[in-house]
């Protein structure tokens, strides 16, 4: 998360960035690993929004993410229109056209092309850049993806 946390900072006046927190990767009732037992991250599938909101709030602490944070209905219609599970960062052109569409995750989640595609769509990053705020708040995802749409960085 530091280097997309650091993308986010160098871009944010150019680019609107959200992350989405999507379907759960590894709740105990499905695909359980053993890092989140050594970690004590343990949750099961949510079955409401509000419980989504309340793991995503957990992650988003845990994970240390900067980035504004939405979070996915419950029926996952933003991981479904991505095909984000588990992870993945896509970049979304004023247009709407996807320009940049990472590898799944975690494997995928590479900072380092979506800063080259950012600098390719609109600019290098400014020098000095400042450090991005600490008042990250979760929110529900747009009814339906678009230009500014969930899980996108698109020119601003």
């Amino acid at each position: 998360m530091p280097a997309l946390n650091k993308l986010y900072a160098q871009y944010r006046d150019r680019a609107a960035f959200y992350f989405v927190y999507i379907e759960e990767a590894h709740a105990s009732d499905a695909w359980q690993v053993s890092s989140n037992l050594e970690d004590k991250v343990v949750f099961g599938t949510p079955t409401s929004l509000e419980e989504r909101a309340g793991v995503g709030a957990l992650c988003v602490e845990n994970l240390k993410v900067d980035l504004p944070v939405i979070v996915d209905e419950i029926d996952n219609r933003t991981e479904r229109a991505y095909t984000a599970w588990p992870d993945r960062m896509y970049i979304v052109d004023e247009g709407g056209t996807i320009v940049f569409k990472s590898p799944a995750g975690p494997f995928g989640f590479d900072a380092e092309p979506v800063g080259r595609a950012l600098a390719e769509l609109v600019g290098p990053p400014a020098e000095g850049t400042a450090e991005p705020p600490a008042d990250t708040e979760l929110s529900p995802a747009p009814s339906s993806p678009g230009p500014s749409a969930p899980g996108t960085a698109t020119p601003g």
